[in-house]
């Protein structure tokens, strides 16, 4: 992962200066940005692999900075990292219904920012892959063993490995951020199975046992029930089994 673009958007320049120090240890190229305004615009410069988004800036929050790489084609696939002192459930609830990918509390420790930056640019990157794959007799050959058409499909629920578009009968097709699509690929290609907050932090963020949080899972799937179904309080494709964790139910036959 050397040479990875990394652009921090901080307005606090002792913060932003000693994620920068650990950043160049890993041969990072490092950008700093001390504004909203100014992060917007070194992205569209020089697009980034990983942006770390501070939440409480002047001018234009970290909020809105997320939501508006989101609307941007040119920076709505960039993962998001929040580093922000605004740590409360709520917050974080925000910070990744906004699209961010990951969201990690001040004071932090810096051995666990490394481990979460380097998981979120494996993921990235395995996306990169698999989308650079061609469709047809090659794509029968991938370890995961879709279609030629590149297409997950539970019931009338389709994922497409290719284009990272989900199709749900209720509302629609919409296009998944990097983390909403590794989440639902793995539940999809596991129809049946349960699986709990931590198992999906280990499978899904490559994140071991001792970093992430449930939260960080449980926000995540609220989201995407929020885009998936009609009533995301009575969820039909992705369910919750009380006290053990999610699954995606096998269809019904017939």
């Amino acid at each position: 992962m050397d040479g990875k673009k990394i652009l921090i958007i901080e307005d606090d320049d002792i913060v932003a200066r000693t994620i920068e120090r650990c950043l160049r240890g890993g041969e990072y190229r490092v950008t700093i940005a001390s504004s909203g305004v100014e992060g917007l615009q070194a992205a569209r410069r020089d697009v980034p692999d990983l942006v770390i988004l501070d939440v409480i800036m002047p001018g234009m929050d970290g909020y809105t900075v997320c939501k508006e790489m989101r609307k941007d084609t040119l920076l709505a696939e960039v993962p998001i990292l929040f580093l922000t002192a605004k740590t409360k459930d709520d917050d974080k609830i925000t910070g990744l219904a906004a699209g961010a990918d990951d969201y990690l509390g001040k004071p932090f420790n810096v051995d666990e920012l490394l481990l979460r930056i380097k998981a979120i640019l494996r993921r990235t990157q395995r996306m990169k892959q698999e989308s650079a794959q061609p469709a047809g007799p090659a794509a029968e050959a991938s370890p995961r063993k879709e279609a030629p058409e590149r297409i997950v499909r539970i019931g009338e629920y389709t994922l497409n490995t290719r284009t990272f578009e989900f199709y749900s009968p209720q509302t629609g097709k919409f296009r998944l951020t990097p983390v909403q699509y590794d989440l639902l690929y793995h539940l999809m290609t596991h129809p049946g199975e349960i699986f709990s907050p931590n198992r999906l932090l280990d499978e899904v963020w490559d994140y071991p046992s001792d970093a992430g949080s449930p939260d960080l899972v449980r926000v995540h799937i609220k989201n995407l029930r929020e885009r998936i179904e009609l009533d995301p309080k009575n969820p039909v494709f992705i369910q919750t089994v009380p006290g053990y964790g999610y699954t995606i139910p096998l269809p019904e036959e017939g």
